[in-house]
């Protein structure tokens, strides 16, 4: 028996220094990781249960894409995160071995239609058409944990066209990369191949044509992307 039509390639992360990809195969997200970032939402940074969200493994997409200004949006935002690539199977994970599940770091951007998740919040909707839109996910290669170790400090910072729009540092995050693995742990089972943004600081704000974006965390390689 063959299949209807043909197979799409796994989409993959390249892995900083070696010849290897990273397949990815799911893509969860932190909301509102840093107080500043849930007070200029318009939100109390209370440390309640941090919530996810996803979007499609297939919305990531590499450094250095020229990447086309999404459909059906008039307000399309840049949010820059850490990202934690898992790399072996677990559930209901303790937070105190929670590190030993990461396989690798990279910078990332939640690239979000803002417009879009307003109406979705007015309505009481899903955020799929806001958050899991295609090449949604720009991804940096991946730093091994034995090449940087675990990231929890560090600046972050994104700039547009030179001029910095974003920085804050990891220590910020209200839950903790290990709290974070945790938590999603007691939903999904992980799985090697899962990529986590882990979310963004304050800064947020709306993209044009031409515009260059560069995301950085410290010890880990740049994230650059042109929006065409």
């Amino acid at each position: 028996m063959g299949t209807v039509f043909k197979v799409q390639e796994a989409p993959t992360v390249n892995v900083a220094g070696t010849g290897d990809s990273f397949p990815v195969h799911r893509i969860y997200c932190v909301g509102q990781n840093y107080a500043n970032h849930v007070r200029e939402m318009g939100a109390n940074p209370e440390r309640e249960a941090p919530f996810f969200f996803s979007k499609p493994a297939d919305a990531v997409c590499p450094e250095g894409t020229q990447l086309p200004y999404p459909m059906a949006t008039a307000n399309l935002h840049h949010e820059v995160e850490l990202i934690v690539a898992v790399g072996k199977n677990g559930t209901n994970i303790p937070a105190s071995e929670a590190l030993d599940y990461v396989f690798a770091y990279a910078v990332g951007l939640d690239l979000t239609r803002r417009d879009l998740q307003k109406e979705a919040k007015k309505k009481g909707g899903l955020w799929a058409t806001a958050k899991g839109f295609d090449r949604s996910a720009p991804c940096s290669d991946l730093h091994k944990v034995e090449e940087v170790g675990h990231i929890e400090r560090g600046k972050i910072t994104l700039s547009v066209n030179g001029e910095i729009r974003q920085q804050g540092d990891i220590s910020d995050m209200i839950w903790s990369v290990a709290e974070v693995i945790s938590s999603l742990s007691s939903f999904f089972e992980l799985c090697p191949g899962d990529l986590i943004f882990t979310g963004t600081p304050a800064g947020v704000g709306p993209l044009d044509c031409d515009d260059i974006l560069e995301g950085e965390v410290e010890n880990l390689a740049k994230l650059n992307i042109t929006i065409v």
